[in-house]
């Protein structure tokens, strides 16, 4: 006869079965709380002090002093349910610590990489939901957009005006390249990413908005996968949004397709460099919105990987497009923003489309047709001087500077400038002088390429500054002759002499400005002193750098007597 348990006993013996057995289950089923903290931690305490320790696991990703943190996460197994990044993220690269102490940082373009490489299945494999805490994390706003070159390069290619211009529209929403847009395609399928459309909230801010969010009994909310009405109700003030990761349905996962091309470290470089000639033979349009990625990679490719067998041949077959090569050049030539073209000429001769006396011709051929326009501004300028950082483009100028008509303006001195023209520096240091504000812009950007190292060239100026009469315009030309660190005397005896007669408190405080970068110790004396104290004009707004400057002189008066 079969053995019978009576009935309470049954009982008991089931309820402490499965109390021994519930600590595990309810560890098992905890979900993980992965961060990435690489500025405030206060966002991370507040979730790990207010959400049950039974019900949620947290685990930090960085770990401070290597640099492999998140392939370090892959080799543990973790698997994250919800994910928490904080730092800032103001230019949309990286997110970043304003700490001193704090060295890791991460970069988008490594984000990118890991999503789109599919290196670490595991890791955010099950998310649930993503919380981006930094300034712009999910700013809609476009980053690219189809310029008039584009629609005409599609007109050309055979599209109607009214189809290019629709067409112009559809390049530009698919290739914004919004902050938004790139988290999305990082994170994609998850259902739930939060983030800030413009300025975020400072840590401890953030923290207490939190607690107010917890306190109103929804922690079961977290990790469920659906947007938290209540959070973003608290938070709705300072800019939060929410949105999803992107899905295979979504219009813009073609796109996603492309860009993965480019950072998928599953493809080898052959395979990359057949994918870029394959885009590169399609509307020049597409490959002028792709022009971002396209100077990135080829960039990277260094003369060793270029000199391998397999990678050489998928550049040669690239080099030898003359088709592409064509519309190519054609489209750069045609490109609005002198810097667009700038950029096509270097990728073109990367990608052997042209030789360095090819690129030459181009250069000199942009740099003409930049010099025929009337409206040559500051930062047509600063294009030129960058390019000619080192004075590789000295050897253009006669051949610039034999046509007919050039160096009209201040823009077109600048340009000449850049590339070596005494005529065009001359020009320029009179700019500075002057009380057109586009100008004196102008003169400000080419001097911070080319600033004044000769003596007589400062002492012309800084007499010029003293004989201006137009308050506004000398401020202008105080401030850019203030970055110089001036030493020379006689330069700063002159500047001197002009702050008993300045009428404007702005001009004086220029003055300032330039003493207190220069050797003001070297200038103290009792006269100086006197002169500012006495002539000094009344400040609306309490201190400032006249009073900084009378304090230091003051100090170094009495140390010295």
């Amino acid at each position: 006869m079969p053995f019978t348990m009576p009935a309470l006993p049954k009982i008991i013996l089931l309820a402490a079965m499965l109390v021994s057995v519930w600590p595990v289950a309810a560890r098992a089923d905890r979900k993980t709380v992965c961060t990435i903290t690489v500025n405030s931690p206060d966002e991370k305490e507040t979730f790990r002090r207010r959400l049950p320790s039974d019900q949620f696991q947290f685990v930090e990703l960085v770990e401070h002093g290597r640099p492999d943190w998140l392939a370090s996460a892959c080799r543990k197994g973790v698997r994250c349910d919800v994910l928490l990044v904080s730092g800032h993220f103001d230019d949309g690269d990286e997110f970043y610590s304003d700490r001193l102490d704090v060295r890791e940082s991460l970069p988008v373009d490594e984000m990118e990489r890991v999503s789109c490489s599919d290196s670490c299945p595991g890791l955010f494999s099950q998310l649930k939901e993503v919380y981006l805490f930094g300034c712009n994390t999910l700013n809609p706003e476009a980053v690219k957009s189809a310029s008039a070159e584009v629609a005409r390069s599609l007109i050309r290619s055979g599209h109607s005006p009214a189809d290019a211009e629709q067409l112009s529209r559809a390049l530009s929403a698919r290739h914004a390249g919004s902050n938004r847009d790139r988290m999305r395609q990082i994170f994609k399928d998850v259902p739930v990413i939060y983030g800030f459309s413009s300025k975020a909230p400072l840590g401890p801010t953030a923290a207490s908005i939190l607690d107010r969010y917890f306190q109103s009994g929804v922690p079961g909310d977290i990790g469920s996968g659906r947007p938290s009405a209540k959070l973003l109700s608290l938070f709705a003030p300072v800019s939060m949004t929410v949105t999803t990761g992107l899905g295979d349905r979504d219009p813009q996962a073609g796109y996603r397709g492309d860009v993965c091309r480019f950072a998928d470290d599953r493809l080898s470089t052959e395979q990359k460099l057949d994918f870029v000639h394959r885009l590169l033979n399609r509307d020049m349009a597409e490959v002028r919105m792709f022009l971002d990625h396209l100077e990135k990679y080829s960039a990277s490719l260094g003369e060793t990987v270029r000199r391998d067998a397999p990678v050489s041949t998928a550049i040669d077959r690239i080099t030898r497009d003359q088709p592409a090569r064509a519309r190519y050049l054609d489209f750069a030539r045609d490109a609005d923003r002198p810097a667009v073209r700038a950029r096509m000429i270097t990728l073109a001769e990367r990608l052997g489309w042209l030789t360095p006396s090819e690129k030459r011709v181009e250069l000199i051929r942009m740099i003409d047709d930049q010099l025929a326009r009337n409206d040559i501004g500051s930062a047509d300028v600063d294009l030129i001087c960058t390019m000619n950082r080192e004075h590789q483009l000295d050897d253009m100028l006669p051949a610039l500077q034999a046509a007919p008509g050039k160096a009209s303006g201040v823009g077109h001195a600048g340009i000449l400038a850049c590339l070596g023209s005494p005529d065009g520096r001359t020009r320029i240091l009179q700019a500075l002088l002057s009380s057109n504000d586009d100008d004196v812009q102008v003169a400000q950007v080419y001097l911070r390429h080319r600033p004044i190292v000769d003596v007589n060239e400062l002492r012309v100026v800084a007499n010029g500054i003293a004989r201006m009469s137009n308050a506004d315009a000398q401020v202008r030309a105080l401030d850019t002759l203030a970055r110089h660190e001036l030493s020379d005397r006689e330069s700063l005896d002159q500047l001197t002499r002009l702050f008993p007669f300045a009428r404007s408190v702005n001009v004086q405080r220029a003055i300032a400005g330039i003493l207190i970068r220069a050797d003001y110790q070297a200038l103290a004396n009792p006269g100086l002193l006197r002169v500012l104290r006495q002539h000094r004009l009344k400040s609306s707004d309490g201190k400032d750098l006249i009073d900084v400057l009378i304090h230091r002189l003051q100090a170094n008066l009495a140390a010295a007597a």
